[in-house]
């Protein structure tokens, strides 16, 4: 009985170690740091900007149209609109799936990274390095520092 369990721990834990693969052709923008996925595109969030990959992952093209920071730290999807957030505190949305950027970090303070983005319906959530907790009801045209109660 040992020898059968022993035999099949072998065999499962090789096919559970084998399940990922490699593939990131095209994707050179160093750590990777967040992923969003809309339909069949894949956004990856890196040092080196966004990248977009619509075939699973096995082909990666760069995004950075309009983008004034490439080191985005966080991303999100919102219906047809992408949002990033970067490490110098700016948000950007993309309504041609990463085509084009347009700055929307009005009403945001500069230098504090973006490092997380939620969205509930129309509103969008961005958590910030040292700066708390900010909310848009208007796709990004402002935002309010939303801290009561956080440290």
């Amino acid at each position: 009985m040992k020898k059968l369990l022993f035999i099949f721990f072998v065999i499962f834990s090789q096919n559970a170690f084998s399940q990922w693969e490699e593939v990131n052709n095209g994707l050179y923008g160093g750590t990777v740091n967040c992923f969003a996925v809309s339909g069949r595109n894949i956004f990856a969030g890196t040092y080196g900007g966004v990248y977009l990959s619509t075939d699973g992952g096995n082909n990666w093209l760069q995004k950075n149209n309009g983008l004034q920071s490439y080191n985005v730290l966080s991303i999100a999807v919102m219906g047809n609109k992408i949002i990033a957030g970067t490490s110098v505190g700016s948000v950007y949305i993309s309504t041609d799936n990463g085509d084009n950027w347009i700055e929307k970090s009005n009403g945001l303070t500069k230098n504090n990274a973006i490092r997380s983005i939620a969205v509930s319906g129309n509103n969008i959530w961005i958590g910030r390095d040292g700066g708390g907790v900010y909310l848009s009801t208007d796709i990004g045209e402002s935002w309010t520092l939303k801290n009561k109660g956080l440290g």
